[in-house]
């Protein structure tokens, strides 16, 4: 069933507009009567039935709210050195199918990719539909945020605020798995770029309390790697 987000919901009934519903009037060709699901945003999905179409506004008849079945359990945030070329676009993609909640782009010593803030914002607006699109796509209750690069001790700062922030190492010798134990709600993953991380961004992490964790003995791209956790995360936590 065709699914669209919209924060256009009072009581029964719910209006989309823009790109989508263009996309639902003249590339989908549906008509008043047939059915679809419309999400808050905030993990509530509702079951609609139309009953008007324009490629300007859609207006649907509403049923009762209930949960996203979709969304995870658990509130996952992607601090990702910035890699070069389209890799991010990759990234983005695939964390926001796997069930990430945030991503956050990291400046780090040796990050290749060095876009200062004016020529990034093009970029963030992209990755963001991207974000939205691959949301719609796989049925989430959210749209994941994909915010501002940040500096990497703007980074360890916020990654403080989740209750399992994580660094992962190449020379690290903690299991994903041993450090996952236990009850948690909430992660923060940081991946390096191509070169990985200088050692002291390594020790300014473990200073702040942030915990390093391997991915094993193989050493893995950096658009690998976070998809890897991001895995590991969600069967961990029950969501895979």
């Amino acid at each position: 069933m065709p699914r669209f987000f919209t924060d256009q919901i009072d009581r029964h009934q719910g209006i989309i507009t823009g790109e989508d519903a263009m996309h639902i009037a003249k590339s989908l060709r549906m008509h008043p009567g047939e059915e679809l699901t419309l999400c808050d945003k905030h993990s509530g999905d509702y079951p609609g039935i139309i009953e008007s179409v324009t490629p300007q506004q859609v207006i649907v008849s509403l049923g009762e709210k209930h949960p996203c079945i979709a969304e995870p359990s658990v509130h996952t945030a992607l601090f990702q050195a910035l890699p070069k070329g389209d890799k991010m676009e990759w990234i983005v993609q695939k964390a926001v199918e796997l069930g990430v909640s945030e991503i956050h782009p990291v400046l780090t010593h040796r990050c290749i990719s060095r876009p200062d803030a004016k020529s990034f914002a093009k970029k963030q607006e992209r990755y963001q539909k991207i974000a939205y699109e691959a949301a719609k796509q796989c049925g989430r209750g959210i749209i994941p945020v994909f915010g501002p690069i940040l500096t990497l001790e703007q980074a360890l700062e916020q990654m403080l605020q989740y209750e399992k922030p994580m660094v992962f190492y190449e020379h690290s010798r903690q299991p994903l798995r041993d450090v996952l134990r236990g009850q948690w709600r909430s992660a923060a993953i940081l991946v390096g770029s191509e070169g990985g991380f200088e050692q002291q961004e390594i020790q300014q992490a473990l200073e702040k309390g942030i915990c390093d964790a391997s991915l094993g003995n193989r050493i893995l791209r950096c658009e690998t790697a976070p998809l890897a956790a991001l895995s590991v995360l969600m069967y961990q936590s029950g969501n895979l």
